[in-house]
């Protein structure tokens, strides 16, 4: 809900990064990948009590996920470097709640797997609508500039973060944080489905 109000601010910055980083060899895939051993790192931190290691990780991985996409504004952008940015990010989104049941599946796991079964939904609702837009040539840019047609949704990138590092610092609260956000990201999978058989039909 907040990535498309947030583009103009966090663009500039991540671009002017990106282009330095570009300039000096960095390429795109490698800071994907090393972004995602921070993500996975977090989430070993989570599951191993380091809540404060893992609010940094994550927050490292965020800004990696930034960087890659404007390294790639600054060389090539590959659909191959696409699909493994978006792929890696979803196995980061689902490695954090993993990582919370893992710490405490008693307190946990429940609320873990209902905040997975809405993430489910919610990735099979806009990934299955990217491949029937590249079907007929639909594209937008409302979230920045991505390798495929992302329809957006009241749970989006800016918000799960958000809740991540919420989590990572009230680790307590994590049965409320993931009950609450996995009911926020079931309402946006409905939406979603709703919004693409619609725009579909046109």
């Amino acid at each position: 809900m907040f990535d498309a109000r947030l583009r103009p601010l966090i663009d500039p910055p991540l671009n002017r990064a990106g282009q330095l980083l570009a300039r000096r060899g960095v390429s795109a895939n490698a800071m994907t990948l090393g972004g995602f051993a921070l993500g996975i790192a977090a989430a070993v931190s989570v599951a191993a009590g380091l809540f404060w290691l893992g609010f940094l990780l994550i927050a490292l991985n965020r800004l990696a996920d930034g960087l890659d996409g404007a390294i790639a504004r600054h060389t090539d952008k590959t659909d191959s470097g696409g699909y493994l940015d978006i792929t890696l990010d979803f196995v980061f989104y689902g490695a954090i709640p993993l990582a919370f049941a893992i710490h405490d599946p008693g307190a946990n796991a429940l609320a873990a797997a209902a905040l997975l079964f809405s993430f489910y939904a919610n990735g099979s609702a806009f990934l299955a609508f990217a491949v029937m837009a590249e079907k007929r040539g639909l594209s937008t840019d409302a979230q920045g500039q991505k390798s495929l047609f992302y329809i957006s949704g009241l749970a989006e990138g800016a918000e799960t973060i958000a809740l991540f590092l919420l989590m990572a610092l009230l680790p307590g609260w994590f049965p409320v944080l993931a009950w609450g956000f996995a009911a926020v990201c079931t309402v946006s999978a409905g939406a979603r489905i709703f919004n693409g058989v619609s725009a579909l039909r046109a």
